[in-house]
């Protein structure tokens, strides 16, 4: 059985235009607020939260253990997606399995959503099926004139709102238990998201928060845009809010930059990997903790495997928009080492659509004080701020992963990442993985393939570097191995995408499994972090069969 996403509210599609209609007809005869912290009315028309909304999505049928992570590029018909096109219906199937499985739903906009943007504070009036809900956020400005891109900071913890605002973006604080309160059990839940759906409602309350960060969106877009920008939003928090921040830019393509800070379980470590890590939250203590989760996550907590979806694909559905993940490897409840997992094969959908360069991860941090405003994030989140909100960056992403928690990528794989054919990628996004100093050039060709090295990034006492392994042979390539040779000083602390090998010095990198096999001009990466300098690039590598 196919059937369109979000089917029992297309009604509602239809009365939420009319409503806008109604509602830039009042606007245009109201006189404009001349002072600066004049409330504005409600008067423009609103963007895209959904881009997939029309995609018909199969049923799943019989779930099956699979205790490997899902293929992002497979769709559930079983075919591969081939384009970058295809993306945006992909996307919305693997969005349909985290609600109907993970999150619970999240309905499409309501009839009605007014409000008002002022210097200080947004308001927010939402109208469904004759059901009212209010909330409110206050607003921090920089300084300037403005109008400025904003960050949605969820309950304030842990947020480096001073760096946000040196950066040049407003800090909006929005209260998650406004519209999801916690302490609540799940056949009484409380919150204007609930007052509108249901008290009894299977969605959990991460999916609230993120339906209330999209509200207020919709405020921002409909004023008259004197005071906040309506196409450079971001969204950000610390641990059940982190949960809810990544939760947020998942499931509005509207939202330019999502920043999850220690989301820990339930938040962006891989389902699948938290079972066997040592230490983490267990996810029946997550599920149960709070109704974080959607209602139906409960059958999942002791048998992960047989979820159709798992966070890494979550991660894809922010691609190839603005990502930065900032996890703890201090505090093992956290569970960062699923969580470099899940960043890593997230990671692998942002180059597909060409966008290697968007998304980011950095669990190396000295302090393990939980939800620390960290002088290593510091820079990255200035970063990042300028180049998806203030569009006036070029860094590229990096990943910093604690050797302390550094998952295996390969361990949890067994597909490969296809060359998307040029198509249009999905969702805005800027596209290109353009940052890094290219070093070291093709290495010494083997009689089958050859390796070429490149720096993505690096800082004091490290680096980050990516290998590329071309099939040059006329024939399908069955196994590869690269040798390189660090310079003085220079140590692997964590690598993915391969298998390392070597010892000291002199690194040999072997295939994993998924992705020994190359057809002739194809190519695959690996990637790793080492301590030393970055001035002296590897040197001697090679490439050969096994």
């Amino acid at each position: 059985m196919r059937f369109p996403r979000h089917r029992a509210w297309t009604w509602a599609w239809a009365a939420a235009v009319f409503a806008v209609a109604v509602s830039l007809a009042v606007a245009a005869l109201l006189p404009r607020p001349g002072a600066a912290d004049t409330l504005v009315p409600v008067a423009a028309e609103p963007g895209v939260e959904d881009d997939g909304a029309d995609c018909a999505v199969p049923d799943t049928g019989a779930l099956t253990s699979v205790s490997r992570l899902p293929d992002p590029f497979r769709k559930l018909d079983g075919t591969r997606i081939s384009t970058r096109s295809d993306w945006r219906c992909r996307r919305a199937e693997i969005r349909e399995l985290a609600e109907r499985h993970v999150y619970g739903q999240k309905p499409a906009r309501p009839e009605s959503v007014t409000g008002t943007v002022s210097r200080t504070g947004i308001t927010v009036r939402v109208t469904h099926q004759g059901r009212s809900a209010s909330f409110s956020a206050s607003v921090d400005l920089p300084s300037g004139t403005g109008p400025f891109p904003a960050v949605v900071v969820l309950g304030g913890l842990g947020a480096d709102t001073s760096t946000i605002k040196g950066a040049g973006a407003a800090v909006i604080s929005l209260d998650p238990y406004a519209l999801g309160k916690e302490g609540t059990s799940r056949s009484n839940k409380q919150g204007a998201f609930y007052s509108l759906y249901g008290s009894s409602s299977s969605t959990g309350l991460l999916m609230a928060w993120s339906w209330g960060v999209s509200r207020v969106i919709d405020v921002i877009e409909q004023s008259d845009g004197s005071v906040l920008r309506a196409d450079a939003t971001g969204v950000t928090g610390c641990s059940r809010f982190g949960k809810g921040a990544f939760v947020a830019g998942a499931f509005d393509q509207r939202i330019a930059l999502t920043m999850p800070i220690e989301s820990g379980s339930a938040g962006t470590g891989v389902f699948r990997g938290i079972p066997s890590e040592s230490g983490a939250q267990p996810l029946s203590s997550a599920y149960s903790e709070q109704p974080w989760l959607g209602d139906a996550f409960g059958s999942f907590t002791g048998s992960p495997a047989t979820l159709p979806v798992d966070t890494h694909e979550i991660v894809g559905l922010v691609a190839p928009r603005g990502l930065l993940v900032m996890e703890n490897p201090h505090v093992d409840w956290l569970g960062a080492r699923s969580g470099s997992v899940a960043a890593l094969g997230g990671a692998e959908v942002y180059k597909a659509l060409g966008a290697g360069g968007d998304i980011s991860y950095w669990s190396d941090v000295q302090d393990g004080t939980h939800c620390a405003a960290r002088p290593e994030w510091r820079t990255p989140l200035q970063q990042n701020i300028q180049k998806f909100l203030l569009k006036s960056g070029s860094s590229s992403g990096v990943f910093r992963i604690s050797p302390a928690k550094s998952g295996d990528l390969s361990a949890w794989r067994d597909w490969q990442t296809p060359s998307l054919a040029d198509g249009g990628t999905s969702g805005g996004g800027t596209g290109g993985d353009t940052g890094g100093d290219t070093g070291g050039g093709p290495g010494t060709p083997g009689d089958y393939c050859t390796a070429t090295y490149r720096t993505v990034d690096s800082w004091s006492g490290g680096f980050q570097g990516e290998v590329t392994v071309r099939n040059d042979g006329s024939g399908a390539l069955d196994g590869w191995t690269v040798g390189m040779t660090l310079a003085s000083g220079q140590s692997i602390s964590s690598l993915w995408n391969g298998r390392n090998t070597g010892t000291g010095r002199a690194v040999t990198v072997r295939n994993t499994d998924w992705n020994g096999s190359l057809a002739p001009g194809s190519t695959t990466t690996f990637g790793f972090t080492a301590t030393g300098s970055s001035s002296t690039v590897p040197t001697t590598l090679t490439c050969d069969r096994p």
